[in-house]
């Protein structure tokens, strides 16, 4: 299954859940399904953001992935484990935003995806942009990194979804 399949999937579940749904939180330090969908959504639009910085660099950087990141693209995706982020507002998604935001941001995500989809081979492998724990990363580590971003949060949405009783 593509990457855009499984936005595609999250795309369609949105509409299965009502506003409550939505929006409670089932236990402490736990995200609701709003949350959830807003950091994806705000993660995507950040990693293609990215890609477009490689595109225009311009300039070639020859130094690569951390350890982490070498391990990340081998696996083809996050392990599965829960990542933890440490307390504060930049790491509390918003919990108010509607259907039909959630529903927007995720066809943002898909038309941009859809956009670089076909450049991506075209550009510079060696133009790249620092992700925080994973090294330099090109336009297409950039580009794959949402798609396993979308798919490591799978199963955090199915918890999230048996807790409702969905």
């Amino acid at each position: 299954m593509s990457d855009q399949q499984w936005i595609e999937i999250y795309k369609s579940d949105l509409q299965s859940y009502s506003l409550q749904q939505l929006r409670q939180i089932t236990s402490q330090g736990a995200w609701s399904l709003s949350q959830l969908y807003n950091h994806l959504i705000l993660a995507a639009l950040d990693y293609l953001d990215q890609v477009e910085i490689c595109a225009t660099a311009g300039v070639e950087q020859m130094l690569g992935k951390t350890e982490a990141g070498k391990e990340l693209f081998k696996l083809g995706g996050f392990p599965p484990i829960k990542i933890k982020l440490p307390d504060g507002p930049e790491n509390t998604p918003s919990n108010s935003e509607s259907k039909e935001d959630l529903r927007r941001g995720l066809d943002q995500v898909l038309q941009r995806m859809r956009e670089w989809e076909g450049k991506l081979d075209r550009i510079n492998p060696n133009y790249k942009a620092k992700h925080d724990g994973f090294g330099w990363l090109n336009a297409k580590d950039w580009f794959d990194l949402v798609g396993m971003h979308f798919r490591h949060h799978l199963r955090q949405k199915s918890e999230l979804e048996q807790k409702l009783g969905l």
